[in-house]
């Protein structure tokens, strides 16, 4: 690219959302922002929006006009997919009146509800699914009790299935009331419904899952089919929890 293509680094961050143009010139008058590697102190700098790896304070900010990311809050009998032979209802019917194509990253089953990410970004997308990046995702279980106090020792050590052994990394009981009691599990593995089998497997088979963050992403107080955009924090916390 030569010096009159591309865009003034300072209108990519400002169009990035990182601050005003002035306040954009002043971070790369400081040495804060770096592209694909190297530090910029001098103004004027013209860069491709849509290729160049830009960072600030070392987070990388998004500043693609193309690439879209987004949190969805899957509801409870909707099937992770863009079509259904079935005829059920899908993540595709929430998506198919965007103008760009956008695909799930991983996916939860038909009765598990919550947090799901939706983007255009493969190299993503692949990362966040690869279990060499052991990105943590958490979730909140509703099984019936009582629950035995070895129940997180024995997940933590890790049980048997029939694919191999698989262990949570965190797990807390969060609240109990009669036979109804809400357990959180953190875990970074990705197997088909690995939660509920975990469960069944320690005697509490699974009355109702949801997945409250992926990584940085959390599902805060989003309703049942809402999305939202990621925002600056949480993307530049999963393009670094994938070394991006």
């Amino acid at each position: 690219m030569s010096d009159s293509e591309g865009v003034r680094l300072q209108k990519v961050l400002a169009a990035a959302g990182v601050g005003s143009r002035r306040a954009c010139e002043e971070l790369i008058e400081k040495g804060r922002v770096s592209v694909d590697g190297a530090t910029v102190r001098e103004q004027g700098m013209r860069v491709d929006p849509e290729t160049a790896v830009v960072r600030v304070d070392g987070m990388r900010i998004n500043t693609g006009t193309t690439r879209t990311y987004l949190a969805l809050n899957k509801p409870r009998g909707m099937v992770t997919a863009m079509t259904d032979p079935e005829g059920r209802p899908t993540v595709g019917d929430l998506i198919e009146q965007r103008t760009d194509r956008l695909f799930h990253v991983g996916r939860l089953d038909a009765e598990t509800e919550g947090l799901l990410l939706l983007t255009n970004d493969g190299d993503l997308s692949h990362r966040l699914t690869h279990p060499s990046y052991e990105v943590p995702k958490t979730y909140f279980a509703e099984v019936i009790g009582p629950v035995a106090r070895d129940v997180g020792r024995r997940l933590k050590a890790g049980v048997d299935l029939e694919d191999g052994s698989a262990k949570v990394d965190e797990f807390r009981l969060m609240s109990s009331s009669g036979n109804r009691v809400m357990l959180e599990l953190v875990l970074h593995e990705g197997r088909k419904h690995i939660v509920r089998r975990m469960l069944e497997e320690v005697g509490h088979p699974v009355q109702r899952l949801v997945r409250t963050s992926i990584g940085p992403v959390h599902l805060g107080d989003m309703r049942a089919g809402k999305m939202r955009p990621l925002t600056p924090q949480e993307l530049a916390g999963l393009f670094a929890a994938v070394d991006m």
